[in-house]
């Protein structure tokens, strides 16, 4: 469970503990011992999905403990699925010849049947992914006994939709962390309202709590208190029951590290027909793409690299500099994720 600050210093000096961080930036404390006790209270996450962001929240019934804007990969994956469909065309195209016939053209037979009428979009695949790693690392590090969920309703049929479609495939991976509550966006809203929480509604993608953490905290907040109808001998009605606190909380903004997958080759040859190699992870100075090092102009995310240099980019993926290999330091290996 959460502790006072004060409490967990004399731990660490006494010898009761030590100090680590998760993947998302929280510091924690790990017991050497066995606890005197092992009483938790309940704690609850939110989580309002989006297609470009997402909000999280985690409260008890005391105190926020943690919220994050997440920014979703689901541009950038359907991008460079178009552009992977591209590449292919181009090269079946250069491997048919069409003025042959039908039957003597070189046709690849098909290896597997992809007709499975249960296919989940890469990109919005990736969104809920995303998601799911979060509730993971928070999982790891405090005592979740549920999960509140927006939904959102397609209309018409329903299996046909992508959002919906990627929406049931979350729910049922979250059930296996918490119990999974389903709110719908209207029952948010009135959440809001009654906590007395500000939602920016225009300009949805500054990374601010205001734009979509706000929404996580009011559903992590439903657990707490419900909006049940009551009677009486003179009044009959609906009223807002239970109590939560709800506290400033550390605020993170997440993302994808994006890093361009390996390639075969660059789209367009260059001189002499020759295709180089373009994308993956690895670099040639002994770092990856995405981990944390410390450099001369700061410390950042490596992004890239040349024959002698490495590229160093903020969270936000701007490029500090291309930075001599032997005056950059490791600090991290990289977990998949960026946080700021």
């Amino acid at each position: 469970m959460p502790t006072k600050p004060r409490r967990a210093r004399k731990w660490i000096r006494e010898g009761f503990a030590v100090a680590k961080f998760n993947d998302l930036g929280q510091f924690y404390v790990q017991l050497v011992d066995e606890p005197s006790g092992s009483e938790t209270q309940p704690i609850v996450i939110g989580i309002d999905s989006g297609k470009l962001y997402s909000g999280i929240g985690v409260q008890s019934s005391k105190v926020s403990l943690f919220t994050a804007h997440l920014i979703l990969p689901f541009q950038k994956v359907k991008d460079r699925m178009e552009q992977r469909a591209m590449m292919r065309r181009g090269r079946r195209n250069r491997r048919i010849n069409r003025q042959v016939a039908y039957s003597q053209r070189a046709h690849r037979q098909k290896r597997f049947s992809n007709r499975k009428q249960r296919k989940l979009p890469p990109s919005i695949r990736a969104n809920r992914q995303l998601e799911l790693r979060v509730v993971k690392e928070l999982c790891k590090v405090l005592p979740i006994t549920g999960i509140v969920y927006e939904i959102v309703e397609a209309k018409g049929s329903k299996s046909f939709s992508p959002v919906m479609v990627g929406q049931k495939w979350a729910l049922t991976q979250l059930a296996e962390f918490a119990p999974v509550e389903t709110r719908k966006g209207w029952e948010t809203s009135q959440l809001r309202t009654q906590l007395g929480l500000h939602k920016q509604k225009h300009q949805k993608g500054d990374a601010i709590p205001a734009t979509h953490a706000v929404d996580g905290i009011a559903l992590a907040c439903s657990a707490f208190i419900k909006y049940e109808s009551f009677h009486t001998a003179k009044a009959y009605g609906h009223q807002w029951t239970g109590e939560v606190s709800v506290t400033v909380a550390p605020f993170k903004v997440i993302r994808r590290p994006p890093i361009s997958r390996r390639q075969l080759h660059l789209m367009v040859p260059g001189k002499g027909g020759i295709r180089r190699k373009y994308g993956g992870s690895t670099t040639r100075h002994g770092v990856r793409k995405g981990d944390l090092v410390s450099s001369p102009k700061g410390i950042g995310y490596v992004s890239g690299d040349t024959e002698k240099q490495v590229s160093v980019s903020v969270a936000n993926w701007k490029r500090l500099g291309q930075i001599s290999s032997s005056k950059v330091q490791l600090i991290r290996r990289s977990n998949g994720l960026i946080v700021a």
